[in-house]
């Protein structure tokens, strides 16, 4: 009866003890064998669309202080740059500056090879063009970075515009030191691909960047940022999209205080104010340098960042949450700001400038 197809009794039987039936463990080996190359295929797909965006072209909207350091720093670390501003005249103005703290730079870091040092120069300056029209250059960017004005409803109309030319897979950053990133990116339809990359002042000089992750950052475009930081030579920290980020959310309520202890008590007479606080704005540096080692005090400092620039943040977090006493609006500080004294920029602000 032992034809060739046929199994004892036996082995019938063993085959039922280990629960398999005849063809079986040849059936289950297939499925795994096809479950697994279904699995790499997905992972390789998976990890393909997760590849972050390298960034080698980038073009920088605003040709101000910030805007033009962060285009220096962009080419003079290989990558290729498109500044664009409003006029000629302003890129033009731009460019000569980027130039001469390039040569700054280049004198120190070239000081035994002056020849080394130009051809820095050179080659950085070559690596950067400009344009006064950002919908016609953003088409080939991997990265937009925007260093205009802080207001949210010209940075919404910027944005919303690029977003139409922009690439795909081009990513959207706001230097912004003082809006949400999230009511930003909302003017375009990437909020996936917006994130904030804060520089700091003067670009060149200061290696921190506050790269900003808002609860739509995608993490291959967080990651992004910060390789596209490192790449810059600089020291990225991470925050989420809180008012300030790090550094503001604890500078300016500090330099705040300091104006509150100097016009504590003031009173103003004939529209004129008299100094009765409880100290004076040169004591106040002086302990803050002394005392806490800082290289600057909070009245010098207030006069370099600008005191527009800190009434301006101020008041707008000031709205977000009026009883926050951190907030309130200072006397002194709007009285300047009225007069159109912003400090070093405009010759006086708390001090005067020769």
């Amino acid at each position: 009866m032992g034809g060739a197809g046929l199994e004892s009794p036996p082995r019938r039987a063993q085959r039922r003890r280990q629960g398999l039936r005849p063809q079986s463990s040849r059936r289950i080996m297939a499925f795994v064998t096809r479950q697994f190359v279904r699995s790499v295929s997905s992972s390789s797909a998976a990890s393909a669309a997760a590849k972050k965006i390298i960034v080698k072209h980038v073009t920088v909207i605003g040709g101000g202080l910030m805007g033009a350091g962060i285009a220096q720093v962009a080419a003079a670390t290989g990558h290729m740059v498109v500044l664009v501003d409003q006029t000629e005249d302003i890129l033009a103005k731009s460019r000569r500056g980027i130039e001469d703290s390039l040569r700054r730079v280049a004198k120190k870091k070239f000081a035994e090879n002056p020849k080394a040092g130009d051809e820095f120069v050179e080659k950085t300056l070559s690596s950067i063009s400009t344009s006064t029209d950002a919908a016609a250059v953003v088409h080939s960017s991997d990265l937009v970075v925007e260093a205009i004005v802080e207001n949210l409803t010209v940075k919404n109309e910027l944005f919303k515009r690029l977003d139409k030319f922009a690439a795909e897979h081009t990513i959207f950053a706001s230097n912004t030191s003082s809006l949400q990133i999230t009511s930003i990116a909302n003017a375009t339809t990437r909020q996936d691909r917006f994130g904030g990359l804060h520089f700091f002042n003067p670009v060149p000089v200061m290696k921190l960047v506050e790269v900003i992750k808002t609860p739509m950052t995608s993490q291959k475009t967080f990651e992004s940022l910060v390789d596209f930081s490192k790449a810059l030579g600089k020291h990225p920290v991470s925050c989420k999209d809180t008012p300030g980020f790090i550094v503001n959310r604890l500078l300016v309520p500090y330099l705040m205080e300091a104006i509150r202890l100097h016009e504590r008590g003031w009173q103003e007479l004939s529209a004129a104010f008299f100094s009765l606080g409880d100290a004076s704005k040169e004591d106040i540096d002086t302990a803050m340098k002394l005392g806490a080692g800082y290289p600057m005090g909070p009245f010098e400092l207030l006069d370099y960042v600008g005191l527009d620039t800190t009434k301006f943040i101020v008041d707008g977090w000031h709205e977000l949450d009026v009883k926050d006493p951190k907030f309130q609006p200072s006397p002194a500080l709007n009285k300047l700001v009225a007069e159109k004294k912003f400090g070093k920029k405009t010759g006086e602000g708390f001090y005067k400038y020769k």
